[in-house]
């Protein structure tokens, strides 16, 4: 073999063992690569399985303690009697020990009872004790909070309305308003009179109207206990002898005058005894008929500023009670005559009602054993911040006339065509709740424009002694931490 060939062999060789060299070298890096991306992957998928694994196990714990509480209601200790984190194994039958769930647990006291109960679950995996998920949840009934309106009459809201939060009667619905969540009615059919706008009357729907989400609507259902969601005033009054404040003047005797409230941001609230006042007429909504309305006061003595109890903020009066102000904390006020039971007491809303703060932090529940009115005198635009139940009787604002023998002063002709009401809170009312009167389509009294929605922070938290909806304990708020 000649010296060129020779060499042009060797250089061959040598390119052959390069390019070898090159594609072994880019196939163990898409090896190499390969490897890597599949272990990663499988690490990604280990972390999500074990994450996934964690928040069941928290979840597991929540159910647990919802389980304890069924047995021992009143058990804030996991039944050790010792402060917590509880931790608890959560065993698989067939797979042995799964992970461990820890359990922080806070009951909500007010009044010496618990009103509801905080749980905190925090679990995770055998498999990555570092992966762990924490999960929140309240135990409570569900209060009258949840809902922005619940009637125990028929009903039209009107096509000014703007209504937020679910709506609900046992009797008939003229929906005419921009409702923005469900309305639910106890009736497949009810007969609608002039009174709500049909003439001639008609059988309607257990819903029926112009409203903008006739999607929402849902008839019949089961129709609401009203007696059982009412207040026990009795015991609330044997609660504001122990732990609030008792105001009763006057034997619960009278159902002309009493108090006038007015609450203070410093969570204080000044009390004034009402010793004179002077009537107006007003058509009643339960009535349908004229009648004196003593509620404009012309004489009024302070008694002082009362500290609102923070353990125990309930307030109790045997008299009628006026009430205005900024509402600091959650505090519950309620007027009843349970000496006379052929009086029954209203509350009057003597101007705006609101609170200091509107981060729940806030909140007031208002109970009249018969109404809670809107007076003739009431501001133009109207805020009020409130559960407002009116136990026998409605909420609402009477109708007033400008001419006619049953007038109202001149001086108070400007009071009697309002601007606008907003209301944040709830309505309970068991008679037909009505702010605004028409004649013929024409806007005659009352507010021309109202605006309802209900408040989710107090649908968890509401003031205490707050009337429940159901008596069955469930969780009715959740959330991961």
């Amino acid at each position: 073999m000649s010296l060129s060939a020779r060499k042009k062999r060797v250089a061959i060789r040598g390119s052959t063992v390069i390019l070898v060299l090159v594609f072994s070298g880019i196939f163990i890096t898409l090896v190499t690569s390969l490897a890597g991306y599949l272990f990663v992957q499988q690490r990604l998928h280990l972390s999500k399985e074990n994450r996934e694994r964690a928040v069941q196990i928290a979840e597991a714990g929540l159910d647990y303690y919802k389980w304890f509480l069924a047995h021992y209601p009143n058990d804030m200790t996991d039944g050790t009697g010792a402060p917590g984190p509880y931790l608890h194994e959560y065993m698989d039958p067939e797979g042995g020990t799964m992970g461990y769930f820890s359990l922080e647990i806070e009951g909500n006291e007010v009044c010496d009872s618990v009103s509801s109960v905080d749980i905190e679950s925090t679990g995770w995996s055998v498999n990555d004790p570092s992966m762990q998920r924490t999960v929140y949840g309240r135990y409570s009934r569900p209060s009258v909070a949840e809902y922005a309106y619940i009637l125990n009459s028929n009903v039209w809201a009107g096509d000014d309305r703007v209504i937020i939060g679910p709506y609900h009667s046992n009797g008939g619905i003229r929906m005419d308003g921009d409702n923005r969540s469900t309305v639910t009615s106890g009736v497949t059919s009810w007969l609608c009179t002039s009174s709500f706008g049909c003439d001639p009357s008609t059988t309607e729907d257990g819903i029926f109207g112009i409203g903008d989400q006739p999607e929402l609507w849902n008839f019949p259902v089961p129709p609401m206990d009203f007696q059982g969601i009412t207040v026990d005033l009795t015991a609330m009054r044997d609660v504001a002898d122990d732990n609030g404040i008792h105001l009763n003047p006057y034997g619960g005797n009278s159902d002309q005058r009493g108090y006038r409230l007015v609450f203070k941001a410093d969570g204080t609230v000044d009390v004034y005894r009402v010793t004179n006042t002077n009537y107006v007429w007003g058509y009643h909504i339960d009535t349908l008929e004229w009648e004196r309305e003593y509620d404009r006061i012309t004489n009024q003595q302070f008694v002082g500023n009362y500290t609102i109890p923070s353990d125990c903020p309930v307030i109790f009066a045997e008299s009628k009670v006026w009430v205005e102000g900024v509402v600091s904390g959650k505090v519950t006020l309620a007027a009843a005559n349970l000496t006379n039971p052929n009086v029954d007491l209203d509350v009057i809303l003597n101007g705006d009602l609101t609170y200091e703060e509107l981060d729940g932090s806030d909140g007031l529940t208002l109970v009249a054993e018969r109404s809670i009115r809107i007076p003739l005198l009431s501001p133009s635009t109207m805020n009020l911040h409130g559960i407002f139940i009116a136990q026998k009787g409605y909420f609402g604002r009477n109708h007033y006339t400008t001419s006619g023998s049953n007038e109202v002063p001149s001086a108070y002709d400007s009071y009697v065509q309002q601007d606008t009401l907003n209301l944040i809170g709830t309505i309970v009312s068991n008679g037909r709740e009505a702010t605004k009167w028409t004649s013929n389509g024409t806007f005659v009294s009352g507010y021309n424009q109202r605006n309802n929605s209900y408040d989710r922070n107090l649908a968890t938290n509401p003031p205490p002694l707050t009337p429940f909806i159901s008596q069955d304990y469930r969780f009715i708020e959740w959330r991961e931490d």
